[in-house]
């Protein structure tokens, strides 16, 4: 009888742990089955990314792609001021167009425009933003490093008081103080040259603006 029971419990202890062991398999394999599975996602993840990327890259470049900047020649007037004969392209696009002048008066641009409501920038804008301020009728003086600052300081406390104007550093441009508008520029000895005023007057909101009245509130305040 007791031979019995100890081979019964003897039976019994195997079994146990017969199926400990196959538990303890069962487990192992589920282990690697949810780290197998993970990887595979995770891979699928990167997979998928990469391949956002290179699509979201290709937009760009066909985007880029459909960017014309500006195709003709300035024409100089008795009066100083270039215009500009030729074509000025007006498609929004994401990527850097390069214009033929510095700085530009016209041509593709980005969809967001620089705020142009009296705003003076102290540093460089992209000129993708502030061709569009162009395209809303503002006028744009910059001025690099051979300007001087009196200078510099009265046009910015001209620029502060007139609507649809935004003024900036260029140090890319050929002269101290250029005025520019859409298709339109000029160069000025100083803040107090009488040029200064009659652009002003004649391109700010000028005849010129191709979207006249569209708003220089609610873009880029860089």
């Amino acid at each position: 009888m007791g031979s019995a029971n100890t081979t019964g419990s003897a039976a019994r202890k195997a079994r146990i742990e017969e199926m400990r062991r196959a538990e303890q398999v069962r487990d192992r394999r589920n282990r690697f089955l949810v780290i197998g599975g993970s990887v595979v996602a995770v891979v699928a993840l990167v997979a998928g990314g990469v391949f956002v990327v290179k699509s979201q890259s290709g937009d760009d470049k066909d985007t880029a792609a459909d960017g014309k900047a500006a195709s003709g020649h300035f024409v100089t007037g008795a009066d100083g001021v270039k215009t500009w004969k030729g074509t000025l392209g007006r498609t929004h696009v994401a990527k850097t167009v390069k214009y033929p002048t510095e700085p530009p008066v016209g041509g593709d641009h980005n969809q967001v425009w620089m705020n142009c409501d009296g705003d003076v920038y102290t540093k460089a804008l992209d000129n993708m933003n502030a061709v569009h301020s162009l395209e809303h009728g503002a006028v744009w003086v910059t001025y690099n490093s051979k300007a001087s600052k009196a200078d510099v300081d009265a046009l910015a406390a001209k620029v502060k008081k007139t609507p649809y104007t935004l003024m900036s550093p260029d140090d890319a441009q050929a002269d101290p103080i250029m005025l520019t508008a859409w298709g339109h520029q000029r160069t000025v000895t100083g803040a107090s040259d009488a040029n200064v005023d009659t652009f002003f007057e004649k391109f700010v909101q000028g005849e010129q603006t191709p979207e006249p009245g569209a708003a220089c509130t609610g873009g880029l305040a860089k």
